[in-house]
């Protein structure tokens, strides 16, 4: 058997509309899943699923509102057995901690943490019930391992994420799911795509990461089907980065 293969696997991914939730979806689809892709706009995902199914693969949208607790439980409720949970589906704020109103706060909160709890929740008991094991990939963020200015929101969010990563790991490892987090980098998304239109910052991150671009989001699906997958079955309650080095390596002038 190929260990990389995710054939008669069925993916529900949580924020596949755009981004790196479509370049997940579209790698597990590649690698064989029959793929649901979640999020609040129905067009887009009917037609990327469309694209998906023109290629032969199979796969649904689910319309899925994150911040909608009546969203989740509602979708939860029709899903088919899941082996794979992806949860990709955030929002960002970025201003000064003691700017935040209490709605920007509330709702990165409620998109980012509080949704994804529940998606989990309600994903990961039917995974549990069924005996058959599974993998929760959780999309957390840089922020989950260490900081940067005007992200408090957003950090506190996706540090949660890992905090529920390592729990679930230890707590569902009996039942044979692997719990996951993924720490993208700089990847260039829709939530982002303007900063980094600024010739600063492309110039800062030449000076400070090893590899010196910023990611695209097919960077991070590659692992995403691995965690997926039965090559990562003793791997548990794991961040994995995927950001070009920044958070483990720093570029200076100096060449002997």
């Amino acid at each position: 058997m190929n260990p990389f293969s995710l054939s008669n696997k069925t993916a529900l991914i949580a924020g596949a509309s755009r981004g790196i939730g479509l370049a997940i979806a579209r790698s597990l689809s590649a690698a064989g899943a029959r793929t649901i892709l979640a999020a609040r706009s129905a067009d887009a995902l009917e037609k990327h699923c469309a694209e998906l199914r023109a290629g032969g693969a199979e796969a649904e949208a689910l319309v899925l509102d994150v911040a909608s607790i009546d969203s989740i439980r509602s979708a939860a409720a029709s899903l088919p057995p899941v082996d794979i949970l992806v949860n990709v589906s955030g929002t960002n704020v970025r201003k000064q901690f003691e700017r935040f109103t209490d709605e920007e706060w509330q709702r990165v909160m409620r998109t980012n943490l509080d949704g994804i709890v529940e998606v989990t929740r309600s994903v990961g008991a039917k995974m549990v019930e069924r005996g058959a094991g599974g993998k929760i990939v959780m999309i957390g963020s840089l922020m989950s391992l260490l900081g940067l200015p005007y992200l408090t929101a957003y950090a506190i969010s996706k540090s949660g994420l890992f905090g529920l990563t390592r729990v679930l790991a230890a707590e569902w490892a009996r039942y044979g799911i692997q719990v996951n987090l993924i720490a993208p980098g700089f990847i260039i998304t829709d939530l982002n795509r303007a900063m980094w239109q600024r010739q600063d910052m492309n110039d800062w991150l030449k000076g400070v990461q090893a590899n010196p671009r910023p990611g695209k989001p097919e960077d991070v699906a590659g692992l995403a089907v691995f965690l997926s997958s039965a090559a990562s079955d003793y791997i548990t309650g794991q961040a994995i980065a995927v950001d070009g080095g920044y958070s483990t390596t720093r570029m200076w002038p100096f060449e002997p």
